[in-house]
């Protein structure tokens, strides 16, 4: 007779695992399809906006606050819009004025930021620590309070309504010092001295080690700085007093003037898709160093 010690009065200790692993697999797949639905409202949610952006461009006036929503533009336009929206106002130049600042903000900021950054982490100076600490305060102040002072002192220096009062104001800031800093930590001290051994002076090494190394959180500021710069409102409209120096956000609030006695929602929609493509398309090929660049600056250092 065979000596059964796997199951004693019919019971096996396997039926139990058993159920227990199948329990386990069915909660692991709820939580599964609660996340996933969960991701699938939050994204509908967001790009719901989007797609009623760019298929409004192409809507008559009518369609665009039609009740209920017309997913499909029923009498299409086409270019119509666009074609309103550019003879209606000088959406190229406001385009260009937009992307100069834009360009001009990332190419400066981030090179500074840099500098700023690696001698805050690496280069040991009187005061590091105090000046570090001050230049942080500074994010602590709201823009809004700032706008007075710096209207004040730009008018001082005779640039408003030129290009050196939209641009200037904006070409460095405390978040992207800070940033720099927090990835200068991860370099390592042993490279620096031995470029220091070997004759190659503080400019050099930053040129030629320092920089190449953080081109990654390079990447990641340009892209939050541009967007920021590309999506800012408030000082251009307060600097820029005539039309030749509007930036896209303020030359697009003339459509939605509640003194106009036409509609241009429609249009408005139009330029608005404009204005959103290079986001698109800067967050479509940096999204990586966006996302690296916003977690890793807070766990460095």
């Amino acid at each position: 007779m065979a000596d059964d010690t796997s199951s004693i009065g019919g019971y096996s200790p396997q039926v139990p695992l058993l159920a227990g692993a199948a329990e386990a697999q069915t909660r692991k797949s709820v939580r599964k399809w609660a996340y996933f639905t969960l991701a699938l409202v939050l994204a509908v949610a967001f790009v719901f906006p989007m797609y009623f952006m760019v298929t409004s461009g192409f809507k008559d006036e009518d369609e665009v606050l039609a009740v209920p929503i017309h997913w499909l533009p029923q009498n299409f336009q086409g270019l119509a819009q666009y074609q309103v929206a550019f003879n209606y106002q000088p959406i190229l130049r406001f385009f260009g004025n937009s992307l100069l600042v834009a360009v001009v903000d990332v190419v400066v900021t981030v090179f500074f930021s840099a500098l700023a950054g690696y001698a805050f982490a690496k280069i040991p100076f009187r005061w590091k620590q105090f000046l570090f600490l001050f230049v942080l305060s500074t994010l602590m102040i709201p823009f809004q309070i700032l706008v007075v002072p710096l209207y004040a002192e730009m008018h001082f220096l005779g640039w408003v309504n030129n290009y050196g009062g939209l641009i200037i104001p904006g070409i460095m800031n405390a978040f992207g010092v800070f940033m720099m800093r927090q990835f200068a930590f991860g370099i390592p001290n042993e490279l620096l001295d031995a470029a220091r051994v070997d004759g190659a002076g503080e400019a050099r090494i930053f040129w030629r080690i320092v920089l190449p190394l953080l081109a990654p959180a390079c990447a990641s500021l340009a892209t939050i700085i541009f967007l920021f710069s590309w999506n800012n409102f408030l000082w251009p409209l307060i600097i820029a007093q005539s039309s030749d120096l509007y930036t896209l956000p303020v030359g697009m609030q003339v459509f939605a003037q509640p003194y106009e006695q036409r509609s241009l929602w429609a249009p408005a929609m139009a330029v608005s898709t404009i204005a959103t493509l290079p986001i698109a398309v800067i967050i479509l090929f940096f999204q990586r160093y966006f996302v690296q660049g916003m977690v890793l600056s807070g766990l460095k250092g």
